[in-house]
């Protein structure tokens, strides 16, 4: 059975940094992708980064590209998402995926549940 718990969320000022972690379970995560989706109170979710754990590629949304850097661990099947010179729009539950691959151009999910997440608040 797979399983994904999401962990390092909280409140931090503008500018400041933030490191969130991913850790599976009931898969070979060496054979998958991850993804980090996020979804502010309103909005819909969206892709933030993701990490191809075959080969180390990764993939950037735009808006957190150069601020945001996603890596893997594969031996201790985790990843993490280092957020840095937080903005108040990066306000949301941050969620991860199992992918099957991600590119630019298409993310394959896998498996997901959106049911626990964790909350990033950037607020002064």
């Amino acid at each position: 059975e797979v399983h994904l718990v999401e962990s390092g969320g909280g409140l931090v000022q503008p500018g400041g940094s933030l490191r969130l972690s991913c850790t599976g379970s009931g898969f070979a995560f060496g054979e998958y992708a991850i993804g980090w989706y996020r979804q502010a109170l309103g909005k819909e979710r969206e892709g933030v980064a993701c990490i191809n754990n075959m080969d180390g590629t990764t993939t950037y949304l735009g808006s957190v590209r150069g601020r945001f850097t996603i890596s893997s661990d594969n031996p201790k099947n985790t990843v993490y998402l280092q957020m840095n010179n937080l903005k108040p729009v990066d306000t949301a539950v941050y969620y991860c995926a199992l992918l099957h691959y991600c590119s630019p151009y298409q993310w394959e999910l896998s498996y997901a549940t959106w049911d626990q997440g964790t909350q990033v608040t950037v607020s002064s």
